[in-house]
């Protein structure tokens, strides 16, 4: 609503820039509407498939892009400290409450695994959750109540399921804001690919450890999952990293980068359940999406010259 304030301020015409508010009507009314001819969309993978199927059903143009569950991948070889540092931005970061957030740490090796989490541990101790606008906070709270809810819902889920609850996130309270929506960064350990909270996606401060013996079971973690949106490795060898890149079924990959968030001029966008439609945003994919490609085929007889914008007799 600010951004459209501020385009009417700066002098666009009504009509350039829209906003409107609803729900499912309003949307429905997008797709079935023969005047709009393209529609994009972020959100949930069933919202997405369903704005997708029905887009298309319409003859419309779409790009929808779902749910996310972003792994990290740390090779014995990483630097450690780096990989600490990097999976507590990426990971509690925004409150977890971002589509390329870094939810499950997969460390190869149990050696590897002890030392990050311990390093984890460590670093969670001096995070501070407070105010969203505060300069000595990290993260904020989560959106609303029912997000807070879900969350500690997934929490409990984990604890039922048997992964180890290392940090608790429950239960936070912040000095003058009583009634905020406080989740505290929450870390699990040892967990298994046949938990919800590895299957589905939390978006909140939830940071899950999944424990691989070796790279293959690492690759095949990231390459599997139903969602393919970003993911990343951490190492210092050439040979993984260009291999993990070529071979994991994942969107967007970052090497010894957590969010491998290109800037503009590149494509974002996952695979998989993580999105649907052949354009992802952004980048040379955002012209192609909005336009439409025409083909002109012409032949001038002779004595006929084309210029810039129009067509003469030579000589005259």
């Amino acid at each position: 609503l600010r951004l459209a304030e501020l385009y009417s301020e700066a002098g666009v015409p009504d009509g350039v820039f829209n906003v409107v508010n609803g729900d499912k009507e309003a949307v429905d009314a997008l797709l079935e509407d023969e005047r709009v001819q393209a529609v994009g969309f972020v959100g949930s993978t069933p919202i997405a498939q369903y704005i997708y199927a029905t887009a298309a059903a319409h003859g419309k143009r779409a790009q929808c892009f779902g749910g996310a569950k972003n792994h990290m991948v740390i090779m014995p070889d990483a630097d450690l400290d780096m990989a600490a540092d990097a999976l507590i931005g990426a990971g509690y970061g925004s409150a977890g409450e971002r589509c390329m957030a870094v939810s499950v740490a997969v460390p190869v090796g149990e050696e590897t695994a002890n030392n990050l989490v311990a390093r984890l541990q460590e670093r969670i101790k001096s995070l501070k959750v407070g105010h969203s606008l505060a300069k000595d906070s990290d993260f904020g709270p989560v959106v609303t109540p029912a997000a807070k809810e879900r969350i500690e819902g997934y929490i409990r889920s984990g604890e039922e399921d048997g992964a180890s609850l290392l940090v608790d996130g429950r239960g936070l309270t912040v000095d003058g804001y009583d009634g905020g929506f406080w989740i505290g960064p929450t870390l699990f350990d040892n967990v298994t690919k046949d938990m919800k909270i590895y299957r589905e996606e939390i978006f909140g401060p939830v940071l899950s450890v999944l424990r691989a013996s070796d790279y293959d079971e690492a690759l095949r973690l990231c390459s599997e999952h139903e969602f393919g949106n970003g993911v990343a490795i951490f190492t210092r060898d050439g040979d993984a990293a260009r291999d993990f890149a070529s071979r994991v079924q994942v969107g967007m990959v970052g090497i010894n980068v957590p969010i491998p968030v290109p800037i503009a001029y590149y494509t974002f966008g996952g695979w998989k359940a993580s999105g649907f439609g052949d354009l992802n945003q952004h980048g040379a994919d955002a012209f192609r999406f909005y336009t439409k490609t025409k083909t002109v085929t012409s032949r001038w007889p002779s004595g006929i010259r084309q210029g810039a914008s129009f067509i003469m007799p030579e000589g005259s």
